[in-house]
């Protein structure tokens, strides 16, 4: 039992969890000032706990996969021997169990929304459905687990109306992070090919990846343009230009090392969006609270960009 915490911790993929963060911070702030309290602690707790669930189960599934893409990860306790099949299946029921009993006191709708990002994460990595192996589910299923659980988390911890989660900006944003989560096959594709783990990349290439990428970009900064302020929308095509850039860098190298380069740096960009938009809703429409982030990660931008090495040390981790 002593190695849970560090397992969980371990497990706890900090620049995943992180952005899932944020789609329930964005999902509560839409429901008025943003006051955080206990019910909030329970909504991220149980958050976490069912996203190290997740991550534990599809390590398991992947194992022989994982050896092959992540030799060398620390974060990937069976291929490193800091864990076994055993300890990381006990991680996955525990989790899981900490997920429910934290969504419980938050309310039925919680309870529901952890217990079908349980499910949904399940059909993704496990037998029969495997849903990681189809083209078409892996993506959709993983915005759901990742975008619109949380998002409707974090309504359901600002006391707020689900029926809110039905608008343009959870559409926007679910689309979004589709186009972020199907270059994640660039970096596995050795594994992928040789396991027969037929992603987009390797049924139809490159140029097809790139292309549905860019296209769901530009379809969720239209549904934006729907969704938010038209100042706001304005200051977030500074982020779209620079995620369209690095899709351009992406399509033209053939360097893997440059590859992971141009996707680290259109993901940090991609939160940045996030954040931009996240204090638009906090601030109540503080235009230049939401120009002094935005500037802030165009700066990060620029200097980036000119220091592609470390970039790559920082996306790769």
């Amino acid at each position: 039992m002593t190695k849970l915490p560090r397992l969980y911790v371990v497990m706890l993929r900090y620049r995943v969890a992180a952005m899932v963060a944020l789609f329930l911070l964005l999902g509560a702030a839409g429901e008025g000032g943003l006051r955080l309290g206990p019910r909030y602690l329970l909504a991220a707790l149980a958050l976490a706990s069912s996203y190290v669930s997740a991550t534990a189960l599809n390590d398991l599934a992947d194992e022989e996969i994982d050896r092959v893409n992540h030799p060398r990860d620390a974060g990937r306790p069976l291929v490193d021997g800091s864990a076994g099949r055993r300890d990381l299946g006990v991680l996955c029921v525990f989790a899981a169990v900490v997920a429910l009993c934290a969504a419980a006191p938050l309310g039925h709708a919680a309870l529901a929304l952890v217990a079908a990002s349980l499910l949904v994460s399940h059909a993704y990595s496990a037998r029969p459905l495997r849903i990681s192996y189809r083209v078409g589910g892996a993506p959709p299923a993983l915005a759901v687990a990742y975008v619109l659980v949380p998002y409707a988390l974090g309504i359901v911890a600002a006391r707020g109306d689900l029926r809110h989660e039905a608008s343009a900006l959870t559409a926007a944003l679910f689309v979004l992070f589709t186009a972020r989560i199907v270059l994640k096959d660039f970096r596995d594709r050795e594994g992928d090919d040789r396991f027969a783990k037929r992603t987009l990349l390797l049924r139809y290439g490159k140029t097809a990846t790139c292309a549905v990428s860019l296209a769901g970009v530009l379809l969720a900064d239209a549904v934006l343009a729907r969704a938010v302020d038209a100042g706001l929308w304005g200051l977030l095509q500074i982020f779209v230009c620079a995620i369209g850039w690095m899709l351009w860098r992406l399509w033209r190298s053939s360097d893997p090392a440059e590859e992971q380069v141009a996707i680290g740096v259109g993901a940090r960009m991609g939160n940045g969006l996030l954040l931009t938009v996240l204090t638009w809703r906090v601030s109540g429409g503080d235009a230049a609270a939401s120009a002094l982030v935005a500037g802030a990660f165009l700066l990060s931008f620029a200097s980036l960009v000119t220091r592609l090495g470390d970039v790559a040390i920082g996306y790769k981790g």
